[in-house]
């Protein structure tokens, strides 16, 4: 008997260092997390919940503190389980459709009475118990008015909670279904909560169990996931009056609940803080994608926006030089500047020679618009300075041809740039690198998404208006 006992020890001391290794690696990551938030005031807007949440789920880590949440529609007896659980009346109860309006949350201190009435009503022991701190979370019900925001809400709680109470008072509706459908879900352990079974004669009682555990949540919960219990139970008192007749009064009678409390510490002293640690860092994994998602959304648009102005710079100074070589040396000048300005918006350190030979892969790699362009700049670059000498000797009869090549051949190098700017972007949005395919591939993928007829068509468009060239159309 000694021997099994210092086994059992054993064991529970391994749980423990286990549990406690858990929460340990669950708080250094999710601090990591929380450190290296690195977003703008406008990466942030529409966030500051889920960030706020994640240094609640710091704190809930550093507290080993357990989050219960218990959820039901309206007038099923969701704020009474609480309340007797906690014991004394902490939780709003009443007549009154929805008292419950906003998400409340309580502290239920476990002292050596609740060990000890658990442990007289079961073989189970329970003095490992290993949490420090549990908080009970009240929701409004699910049917209540404005679901769509109670029920994003709930869909809230439950992301953070550790552990899902359902409370019905009789045979499961639509409606409860579908919302114990959605939160079964959310992955999390759950109970559901048979409650008001003082309400039925023990064969109609036994009867709903059976159809509830054998028909409607068959497929969602196994049977040990299912309590019955009778939060606020009223009992019949018969008081003999002045008169002697005697009158019936209902009073309220001993909670019913110790079969829920026993299953509920019974999942926490077996999964306690590696639950914690888990559910945690679900939550903040969740958070981090939606960051990161943020971040990759907002600086894109930034990116795209760092991109476009470099095209029409390059596509204002192609149109205004005359000169071939000015032309190729000006557009590599903005190429490498809008490489640069680009790694300061994705924070890849990154020097002016480092851009140079980020350009010079990219373009060895993207071929196709790079040789048009430089048949652009070595063939049009020459007619254009061409006209543009003779413009003066023929009285200005050559401008408008001049026009006509210029604003072609800046559409080409512009479209150059956007192409460049695109896989610049996708480089160093993956942390400056190519990933497993290799530059050629991705320059490849990038190339034959672009439209080019729309893009140079939009350059054409801006150049000829910052131009101010009129009748355009007509000119070439």
């Amino acid at each position: 008997m000694n021997v099994d006992r210092e086994l059992d020890n054993t064991i529970l001391s391994f749980a423990d260092i286990q549990a406690e290794l858990n929460i340990r690696n669950a708080k250094d990551a999710l601090k990591e997390i929380v450190d290296n938030i690195d977003l703008t005031s406008e990466e942030r807007t529409g966030l500051d919940s889920e960030i706020s949440g994640l240094e609640s789920m710091l704190e809930k880590l550093e507290k080993a503190s357990v989050h219960i949440a218990v959820f039901g529609m309206v007038g099923r007896g969701k704020s009474s389980v609480l309340n007797a659980l906690l014991g004394e009346k902490v939780f709003e109860t009443g007549p009154i459709h929805g008292v419950t309006k906003t998400t409340e949350i309580k502290q239920w201190q476990l002292g050596k009475d609740n060990l000890e009435e658990t442990e007289s009503s079961s073989d189970t022991s329970l003095v490992s118990y290993r949490i420090s701190q549990i908080e009970l979370i009240d929701t409004p019900g699910i049917d209540e008015v404005d679901g769509e925001t109670r029920e994003l809400m709930a869909r809230q709680v439950a992301k953070q909670a550790d552990l899902l109470l359902f409370i019905v008072a009789g045979d499961i509706t639509q409606v409860e279904y579908e919302a114990l459908s959605q939160l079964r879900d959310a992955g999390k352990p759950m109970l559901l909560v048979f409650n008001k079974i003082d309400q039925y004669p023990e064969a109609d009682r036994l009867a709903i169990y059976n159809k509830i555990r054998d028909e409607r949540v068959r497929e969602l919960l196994s049977p040990n996931e299912i309590v019955m219990a009778a939060a606020y139970p009223l009992v019949a008192k018969a008081l003999r009056q002045p008169d002697s007749n005697i009158t019936v009064k209902m009073e309220r009678g001993e909670p019913q609940i110790e079969d829920l409390k026993l299953k509920i510490l019974e999942i926490l002293d077996q999964e306690g803080k590696s639950l914690v640690a888990l559910n945690s860092m679900l939550y903040a994994d969740n958070v981090n994608e939606q960051l990161v998602r943020r971040k990759i959304e907002i600086r894109e648009q930034s990116a795209n926006q760092v991109i476009w102005k470099a095209v029409m710079a390059k596509a204002m100074a192609i149109a205004l030089n005359p000169l071939t070589l000015v032309d190729i040396l000006s557009g590599a000048v903005i190429d490498v500047a809008m490489i640069l300005t680009l790694s300061k918006l994705y924070g890849i350190s990154m020097s002016q020679s480092g851009a140079i030979d980020l350009l010079q892969k990219i373009a060895i790699s993207m071929g196709g618009i790079t040789a048009s362009e430089l048949v652009a700049n070595l063939g049009l670059s020459s007619v254009k300075g061409l006209l543009g000498l003779a413009a003066p000797a023929t009285g200005g009869l050559s401008l408008a041809p001049y026009l006509s090549v210029a604003v072609t051949q800046a559409a080409v190098a512009g479209l150059s740039s956007y192409g460049i700017g695109q896989v610049s972007k996708t480089y160093l949005a993956n942390g400056a690198s190519w990933g497993e395919e290799g530059p050629k591939a991705v320059v490849s993928h990038i190339l034959e998404s672009l439209d080019e007829t729309s893009i140079m068509g939009r350059i054409k468009e801006e150049l000829i208006a910052k131009l101010n060239i009129k009748n355009f159309s007509n000119q070439q």
